[in-house]
């Protein structure tokens, strides 16, 4: 398959780009009204295709699937018992656009009632009264779809390297943005809610558990350019400082998330490795800093045509190190550090003293060669029974150092109480 990442202007075809995205909304709130909920919201997504984005099958009649073609501009809709309809992607209003899609439902034996107002959006204005005219850009339709082509497959491809409970690449239509999520199997707070137009018991569900989520936007939701972004719920502390890749991804601030340009991706040697290194990356500092079992939850990428080999006969990470592997305690003065040396490779955790009794550890620095193997936890758990031992109390500010102790409650009666 030859991957092609076109040109993507938003500024000049955004127009086209918010017209697109109410009229996946109407199709997307029809597939949300006739199909059981699915954990965070995932029964109302769409999928990219050859030729555009499919609703998949909707229990609706005899049962239907929507289809946004970008090749021929259509809307399709095809029922489970061989009738056909569709209808052109035209300059027109969004109100033409419900009253088309309304019709093609009904034509299919289906039932169009669904809610008609759209979400993630300012100012929503019903489907049916929204009469402004609104362009439609077909050659920038079609390379739209080109980059979700592009991007979906890199998607699928990160997305195997995950044992844990991962969503498939799909697109959401409240943000327009095709996403892939990790889950590290851990509840997440209450999120604050707030989104512009949608109801905070759907953002509530939809944020309930610990997540690593990437995605893309043609552009929109605070930018005006094409991006990739990456975040995680809830934000571990130390995330925004990371270091990910590739050298054009940044920390947004206003948005809360790592952030790569697509022209970053379209313009470098190897598009889909930098998007990937991206993806990667991104998740591994929310991981690592959150203290997600990554031994249990990383896979070695998927291959083609060949099952992944079981853990016992080929390990997905290198073996642990055994109990015994020596971990040293260099004092100087203030500061310090615990040392462990694994096949040559050296980790540490740098602490500073606060006096006699307080011990505050302050970085953890585990090489790449070296994760997966509980080195970092290791080198927690000596200093945890330093502090046993020396009746000394704990101030973890490393991001990684609270997450272990965090998920170790036995390990906390050596934190201050103050």
């Amino acid at each position: 398959m030859t991957t092609h990442w076109p040109e993507l202007d938003y500024l000049g075809w955004r127009d086209t780009c918010a017209a697109l995205h109410l009229y996946l909304q109407v199709a997307g709130k029809y597939r949300l009204a006739h199909t059981p909920w699915l954990n965070h919201s995932w029964n109302a997504t769409f999928y990219v295709t050859p030729r555009g984005l499919t609703s998949s099958l909707i229990p609706d009649g005899p049962g239907i699937e929507i289809t946004f073609d970008f090749h021929a501009h259509k809307v399709r809709g095809a029922s489970g018992d061989g009738r056909e309809a569709s209808f052109a992607l035209r300059p027109m209003t969004v109100a033409s656009f419900h009253a088309d899609f309304v019709t093609l439902v009904r034509d299919l034996g289906g039932t169009p009632t669904f809610n008609g107002v759209p979400n993630e959006v300012p100012f929503p204005q019903p489907f049916h009264e929204d009469h402004r005219d609104r362009p439609y850009d077909g050659d920038a339709a079609r390379r739209y779809h080109q980059a979700l082509l592009a991007t979906d497959r890199v998607f699928k491809t990160f997305r195997s390297s995950f044992l844990g409970k991962s969503s498939p690449s799909h697109l959401f239509w409240g943000a327009l943005d095709l996403a892939v999520t990790r889950f590290s199997g851990g509840r997440a707070p209450l999120h604050p809610g707030g989104i512009p137009a949608l109801p905070d018991e759907v953002t509530h569900e939809a944020y309930d558990r610990e997540v690593s989520s990437a995605g893309f936007w043609p552009g929109g939701n605070g930018i005006d350019y094409p991006a990739f972004y990456s975040y995680a719920y809830p934000t571990p502390n130390g995330f925004r400082a990371a270091k990910v890749e590739p050298d054009a991804a940044f920390w947004s601030e206003e948005l809360g998330e790592f952030l790569l340009p697509y022209e970053a991706v379209k313009a470098s040697a190897d598009p889909a490795a930098t998007l990937l290194a991206f993806l990667t990356s991104t998740y591994e500092a929310a991981a690592d800093l959150a203290g997600w079992d990554r031994e249990r939850l990383d896979c070695l990428p998927g291959r083609r045509g060949q099952a992944r080999p079981h853990d016992a006969e080929t390990p997905t990470a290198p073996e642990p190190p055994a109990d015994d592997t020596p971990i040293s305690r260099e004092d100087t003065g203030p500061k310090g550090r615990y040392v462990m040396v694994v096949d040559g490779v050296e980790a540490e955790m740098t602490f500073s003293r606060a006096g006699e009794g307080m011990l505050i550890i302050d970085h953890t620095e585990v090489p790449a060669a070296l994760r997966g193997r509980k080195v970092g936890e290791k080198l927690v758990r000596r200093a945890i029974e330093d502090a046993r031992r020396d009746g000394t109390i704990i101030v973890p500010l490393c991001p990684f150092a609270k997450a272990q102790i965090d998920r170790h409650p036995d390990w906390q009666d050596v934190l201050s109480r103050r």
